[in-house]
């Protein structure tokens, strides 16, 4: 009985083993930014469940997320994405540098590799009682404004080149204005939160500052966090577009054995599933016919980008964020 009883045992792990093989699961990694959480929670499932009716593979995804330019120095480290999906070109640029993406990654997938877009809006208190409405506002005495890290976050990149872009188009603007603009903004700012999400606590439920500037996709997250008689939803009179770019981590992938699945889970973005996740999570979709239906919920709003004003995001970085670049020239005399 013994031995009947140990052959019972090791059929059972065998047989154990056996099914785990058959439900083993290809893991995926993808790295990204902090404000992209709800996005990525909404959309992994749907991708697992077309994969898995199209192949019969079960298909797991994981997620990380922070300030964007901390996730890549994360990956560039050591940590093993098989994706990253950033909301600024030149992050994805810094990993082609260390060897982990194509140097032609945005010819990879469609739209320069961005599948969808958004812009920089302000949150403000109920009400709106300082009655900020256009980005001078933020620059007057006694306004506090709250700005993720500008060297260390997209969001905040994205925020001060809006800033700085809107002062260049006013009437007579040119660099010096421009930085003297931005100049006063940041006086205004009494800290720097290390990313989108920390910078939405920072304003929500610590309860610091007079307006946040954000991804206008970050107003409905709030909406369903804190309720949306909390806040209110300021549109500039000009503001940047902001352009999401995705990429595969060649190295990673190759040594994961996911290049096939890491190629389906970003095409998926878009997809008509992929770019409904986008507009009901409040990003711009790329699909036209997508655009047309969630209009109502996305308001024009003037923007330019970071190529027709800065030269593209090397140049920008460069000039702008870089050691000894503006923003540590202007807050050095902070």
């Amino acid at each position: 009985m013994k031995i009947r009883s140990l052959k019972h045992v090791l059929l059972v792990v065998a047989l154990g083993s056996l099914s785990f093989a058959a439900q083993a699961q290809v893991s995926l990694l993808n790295v990204s930014y902090d404000v992209a959480r709800d996005v990525f929670k909404d959309y992994n499932p749907k991708f697992i469940a077309a994969w898995k009716a199209k192949t019969g593979e079960t298909v797991e995804v994981k997620q990380s997320h922070a300030g964007s330019t901390g996730q890549v120095r994360a990956v560039a480290d050591g940590l093993e994405a098989d994706v990253v999906t950033m909301n600024q070109a030149t992050d994805i640029n810094f990993l082609v540098t260390k060897g982990l993406v194509a140097p032609d990654w945005t010819k990879k997938f469609p739209n320069d590799a961005a599948p969808y877009t958004s812009t920089m809006v302000f949150i403000v208190r109920k009400g709106n009682p300082k009655a900020l409405k256009d980005w001078s506002d933020l620059a007057k005495p006694g306004v506090a404004v709250i700005i993720p890290h500008p060297k260390n976050t997209g969001n905040g990149r994205y925020s001060y080149l809006a800033a700085w872009g809107w002062a260049l188009h006013q009437p007579g603007g040119n660099e010096k204005t421009a930085a003297t603009f931005v100049g006063q903004l940041l006086k205004n700012a009494p800290l720097f939160p290390s990313g989108g999400r920390d910078a939405t606590t920072t304003f929500m439920q610590r309860g610091q500052g007079d307006v946040l500037l954000t991804f206008e996709s970050e107003a409905e997250l709030i909406a369903k966090e804190f309720g949306r008689g909390n806040f209110e939803v300021v549109y500039p009179t000009e503001s940047i577009l902001t352009e999401l770019p995705v990429a595969i981590v060649e190295k990673n992938v190759d040594k994961h054995g996911t290049r096939k699945q890491a190629q389906a889970y970003l095409e998926y973005l878009w997809s008509k599933e992929g770019q409904e996740n986008a507009a009901q999570n409040y990003i711009r979709p790329r699909d036209a016919e997508i655009a047309k239906k969630y209009a109502a919920q996305f308001p024009p709003i003037k923007t330019f980008t970071v190529n027709e004003t800065f030269g593209g995001w090397e140049k920008a970085t460069a000039a702008h964020f870089k050691d000894g670049g503006s923003f540590d020239q202007i807050y050095q005399t902070k």
